[in-house]
């Protein structure tokens, strides 16, 4: 595998951070550690280069139609400036990729999708279009022509208020805005990967390090860190956010992740539609669970999950929660102990240990 750089690969270096290579990007895992970088996110504001994700344009007079198709959520819901969260399905009703999806024009939009799904993804679309009758539009990568960079805590609007005159006060949740940030051009966008108020920013490649370093300039006297990969996953685990390759597979549906409300099967036909109304008129038989450790343990990707001497899943997602200091994950259940009263443990090496069913957010 060739090993790709982020235009700040350098820039994390200098700055002490353990790299990883992660989807074929070398990228950054921890600066100062796990926990500081969490919970300054959560107190204060914190810094990503998410510059690994990937951009694909979608434009044309059938643009509209075509993501209509090809995405699960409700394309005729967009207006202007906004965004959304959707997904991509085989027609096995299985995730392709979950990504966020930006509205420019009635004839033009952008995908923002995940790093190591990038060329497939692409691939997809074409394959998708090629069989289909909706020609009319273009299907462009833009991913190496972007930077991104996001910006996320409670005091990210306070940071980036200092580099751009653009209102960000008016600028809503999963809407975006082009404008002018540190006097480079880029696309300013209210959303993020934390739980947190913030922002993700694309800004062109070449610009990405002088970005970094201006918003750490004006961000550090207010408590602005360097955040790695190790932080982001445990910061949208303790909001139950999905990760592809966990709670979202090509074997696993939307329905069974808690991802319904992204899933309109009343909108029309789309990729994967027929597979999940079959699923779901013949009763789901696993559903995705958030659950609590009542003892002491860390639970981990993989762990089984018994109910009693029975198997009934598996942990997709587990960590030590910073903001709790307690073990929370994310589980595949069979469909009728995700609500139950029946009691869960979790297989933690040698031992089993009680897990509660919980409600998300888990912070």
């Amino acid at each position: 595998m060739i090993m790709k750089k982020t235009p700040l690969n350098q820039l994390h270096r200098d700055l002490g951070a353990r790299m990883v290579e992660f989807g074929g990007w070398d990228m950054p895992v921890q600066y100062a550690g796990v926990i500081a970088e969490h919970l300054a996110v959560r107190s204060a504001a914190g810094l990503f280069d998410v510059s690994h994700m990937g951009e694909i344009e979608v434009s044309g007079a059938q643009a509209f139609d075509f993501l209509q198709y090809v995405t699960t959520n409700d394309v005729s819901k967009l207006v202007d400036g906004q965004v959304q969260y959707t997904a991509l399905c085989y027609e096995s009703g299985g995730v392709v990729d979950d990504l966020t999806l930006y509205r420019f024009a009635a004839d033009r939009y952008l995908l923002c999708v995940n790093a190591a799904n990038s060329d497939k993804d692409f691939a997809w679309l074409q394959e998708l279009q090629g069989k289909s009758s909706l020609k009319d539009c273009e299907l462009i990568n833009r991913s190496p022509e972007y930077a991104q960079l996001a910006l996320q805590g409670p005091r990210a609007a306070e940071i980036l208020a200092q580099l751009t005159a653009v209102d960000l006060g008016a600028l809503k949740y999963y809407h975006f805005i082009e404008g002018n940030v540190g006097g480079m051009e880029m696309i300013i966008s209210r959303t993020g990967y934390t739980g947190e108020d913030g922002f993700e920013l694309y800004c062109k490649t070449g610009d990405g390090a002088p970005l970094w370093q201006e918003l750490m300039r004006v961000g550090e006297p207010l408590g602005l860190v360097p955040v790695g990969l190790g932080a982001r996953d445990t910061l949208r685990l303790e909001k139950g956010y999905a990760l592809y390759g966990h709670e979202i597979t090509a074997e696993i549906m939307p329905l069974e992740a808690r991802l319904g409300w992204i899933t309109k099967l009343q909108k029309g036909d789309f990729v994967g539609r027929d597979a999940m109304l079959t699923a779901k008129e013949a009763g789901l038989k696993r559903q995705l669970v958030p659950l609590k450790l009542t003892d002491s343990g860390v639970p981990r990707d993989g762990y089984p999950v018994y109910c009693g001497e029975k198997e009934v899943g598996y942990v997709t997602s587990g960590t030590m929660s910073p903001s709790l200091r307690q073990g929370i994950a994310l589980a595949l259940v069979d469909a009728d102990l995700a609500t139950a009263d029946a009691p869960l443990e979790i297989a933690i090496r040698k031992r089993r240990v009680a897990a509660e069913r919980s409600s998300l957010p888990f912070v």
